[in-house]
Formats: structure tokens, sequence, C-alpha cells
């Protein structure tokens, strides 16, 4: 499945850099226009206490929060990341999907008829009622907040990636602007300004990457021409049976990584959980799920068709190998630079797409960090014991403006790692997947208790760190 070599001469991505005015006003807008949505939905909760403001309380609009699970879960990371591995290793990973929809029945069936009807702020706060253990609470919220932190640098480079290839800003400008305005309107709304600007994002990055992908499409043949180009690469394979474990992608790792992606991602997932139980009542929150499997397929399977439309584009010239961008994870950019470039605007739609998908996922997690650390740490400090709701809103808010500024200390530390879907996969292996087992034991095994249950999270931690 590697790419043949080519000797045609070696345009470079930063070459092709010509963002237009048009492509500015585009992507302006739609930083504008989140900034806007922040402002009014803080001046809308300004009355709120502060529990609501983190979590919305039990009063949000269904539809705005599917359209926001989208837009949590479906980052840059999976714009940019999932083409790339669809460009550098074909369809396999497609059939992850089929998994997720395993996942999302458990989910369904199992998990959310035991945390809904709790009415928690943090899920965490189950592992204490659960096991009688505050401890294993703080472990469990501090496993979150690392892979949080981590998972913010990583939705904060990967536009920064994409909009440093396409303009001559340079990577440490696009990371330090996209992260002062995230932070700026999630400390002005909480939660309800998370949720109302992920719909904005979201649908921004759904018709960025469509729009792309079918004027690629149209000028290469059809996707026709594409799906039979990508034949020829054998870029095309379904059902690899291989057992081999050590295989990057075979039909049984993608479902086990769909079902560890949906009960992780969704199911044990403070950002989500937040989502899921800010609606009325638990049947609607169920549906919340399958409404998002079903936008997850159409979301995924674009991103992963743009994959196979960058692999047809450049079946006989791979720019990685010809030294024409640094990294994988750059090939939608350059794509869009070097086939786009002569229609005004469609570089500046490709972009704004991008951002969304990263402003979306980085305001949904530092939310849910400010909510872990104030219910999980700070709240029942001695020192904010007796505090009024004001002032705790407003320590909230400081707390959720330096989040974004800790997403962008840690996007310089991803940037020196490998490709996004690698990296981000690796550390949620490492501080998340012993916290999933935790959970999922606590509900179906009712016999263990809490000591055993310390030592094995400890000791999970530090077996898979090792690894890794």
């Amino acid at each position: 499945m590697a790419f043949p070599n080519s000797t045609a001469p070696a345009t470079t991505l930063a070459s092709l850099s010509r963002f237009s005015t048009v492509d500015y006003a585009i992507f302006v807008i739609l930083l504008l226009a989140s900034l806007l949505v922040g402002m009014l939905s803080g001046w809308r909760s300004g009355k709120r206490d502060t529990k609501d403001f983190l979590t919305g309380g039990r009063t949000m609009n269904p539809f705005a929060v599917v359209l926001s699970l989208l837009g949590g879960v479906v980052s840059a990371l999976s714009v940019l990341g999932n083409a790339t591995e669809m460009y550098l290793y074909g369809t396999q990973l497609w059939l992850n999907l089929l998994g997720c929809i395993y996942g999302a029945f458990f989910v369904i069936s199992t998990l959310l008829p035991v945390l809904y009807p709790l009415g928690l702020a943090t899920m965490n706060e189950y592992l204490q009622l659960r096991f009688d253990s505050p401890v294993l609470r703080k472990l469990g919220s501090l496993s979150q907040l690392v892979n949080s932190g981590f998972y913010l640098g990583i939705c904060l480079y990967a536009p920064s990636l994409t909009l440093s290839s396409v303009t001559k800003l340079p990577m440490w400008a696009a990371i330090v602007s996209l992260g002062i305005i995230c932070s700026v309107y999630i400390s002005l709304g909480g939660v309800r300004a998370v949720v109302y600007t992920d719909v904005l994002q979201t649908t921004v990055m759904f018709v960025g990457v469509l729009a792309v992908v079918m004027q690629v499409c149209i000028d290469l043949g059809g996707l026709d021409e594409v799906w039979s180009r990508a034949v020829e690469g054998n870029r095309i394979d379904f059902f690899n049976f291989d057992p081999n474990p050590l295989v990057r992608h075979t039909f049984w790792s993608v479902q086990v990584l769909g079902v560890y992606f949906f009960v992780s991602t969704i199911g044990i997932s403070q950002p989500q959980y937040q989502r899921l139980v800010s609606v009325r009542n638990l049947r609607i929150s169920q549906m919340l799920c399958v409404a998002f499997v079903i936008g997850l397929i159409l979301l995924w399977s674009l991103f992963y068709l743009s994959g196979l439309v960058a692999y047809a584009a450049y079946e006989d010239c791979d720019p990685l190998s010809n030294g024409q961008i640094e990294k994988p994870d750059q090939i939608l950019a350059f794509l869009v630079a070097d086939k786009l470039h002569h229609l005004p605007g469609m570089t500046g739609v490709f972009v704004a797409a991008v951002a969304g998908a990263v402003l979306s996922s980085l305001s949904s997690q530092a939310n849910a960090m400010v909510v872990l650390l104030w219910e999980d740490f700070l709240n029942g400090w001695w020192v904010f014991k007796d505090i009024s709701h004001t002032k705790a809103k407003t320590i909230t808010r400081v707390l959720s403006s330096c989040m974004g500024l800790l997403g962008i200390a840690l996007a310089f530390l991803v940037a020196n790692l490998g490709t996004l879907f690698q990296v981000a996969y690796s550390i949620s292996g490492a501080l998340v997947s012993p916290l999933d087992g935790l959970f999922v034991t606590g509900i179906l095994a009712p016999w263990v208790n809490a000591k055993a249950s310390v030592e094995d999270l400890i000791m999970s931690f530090f077996a898979l760190i090792l690894k890794c």
C-alpha cells in the first residue's frame, strides 16, 4: 500500500499558500460569530447559579445538544486525523463505525439508566457513591483532567497546523489566537455558550468539508473515478480478518476500537455526560445517543471519503514522499491549496471548517475540566465553603480562561509528537481506559469493593503509562 515514487517537481505547501481577502473574511466571520454567541449566552445566563452555569440544568434543547455532542466529539482530530489514516492505510478503519453501534447499545441500555437518574454534576461522583470512596472520585477526576489537558493541546494544534499551512500566519500565532478566542466565550457563557456555539461550528464543519470533497470529486471525474483509483492503489479493504493484533487495522481491531471509542467518549466522559444529562428525562437522553450515532456515521464517512479523495488526487505523486508537506496530517490542507486555489473562498471555507471543529471540541473539554476542578476539588475546600454564587461563578469563569491558556501551552508540546490519530488514542488509552474499566465494573459487578478498585486503578495507570 506504499505510494509510488514520482519525479514530478515538488511544489511545497508553503509556495501554494494563497489566503485571499475572501478567505480571511469567511474565517473571521466564523470567529466573530462564535464570540457573539458566547457573549449572548453569557448575558442570558447572568442570573443562573454556578451549577447551572457549568452544566446547563435539565432544560437544554435536545436538537442543540445533539449537534453539540457531534461538535464536541467530532473534532479537528476527526477532520484531519481520520482522513490521514484513510489516505495512508486504506478503508479498514471505516468499519469502526459498526463497533460504535455496539457501543451505543451498551451506553443506552446499561450506563445511562444508572447515571442519569442520579442528577450528578460530575460523573465521578458516582464512584464515591458506589464505592463510598472520596479517593476514587478524585483519582477518576485527576485522570480525566490530565487526559482532557492533552486533548486540548491536540485540538488546538490541529487547526493551527492547517491555518499556518495555507496562510503566512506563524504556527505560534495561530495557536495563541484560537486559544484566546475559545477562552473568552467559554468564560462568558459557560456550558450554554459551548452548546450553542457548537451548533454553529458543527454546521460549518460539515458544510466546509462537504464542499471540498464535492469540488475535488468533480475535478477528478466523479466519485466512481475516486473509488476506482483507490481500488487500484489497494486502499479498499473492509474485511481483513487477520488475527494478528500488531497489524495496524483489521476487522477485529477496528470493532474493538469502535466499541471503546463510544463507551469511553460518550458513555464515560465528563464533557458528553454533561450534555446527556442536560435534557428533561432519560428517554430523551437515550434518543440523543441514537441521533448521535447517525450523525457520527454521516460525518466520519465524509471525513474518510476526503482521505480517499486525497489519495485519488495524488496516487502517482505523494506530497509527503516528495517533501511538499512536512507532516501526514497536512494532506487535506495541501489538497485544498493545490487543487482549489483557483476558487475564491474555498480555502477559507476549509480552514473555517477545521477551526469550527477545534473550537467546539476545545470549548467542550475546557468547560468539562472546570466542572471537574470546581465540583470534585475546590467546592468542598474550606476556602470556598461559604462564598456566594456570584463569587463562585467569577472563579469558574477565571478557571475557564485558564483552561484556554493551558491548551495553548500543550499545543506546542503536541506539535513534537506523531500523527494526530495515533497521539490521541495513545494518550486516551493510557489515562482513560482504566477509568472506563472501573465504571463498568462498578455497574456490572456489585461485589467489588473500594480497596480492590483503588489498587487495580493505580496499577492499571502505571502499567499502561509504562507501556506507552
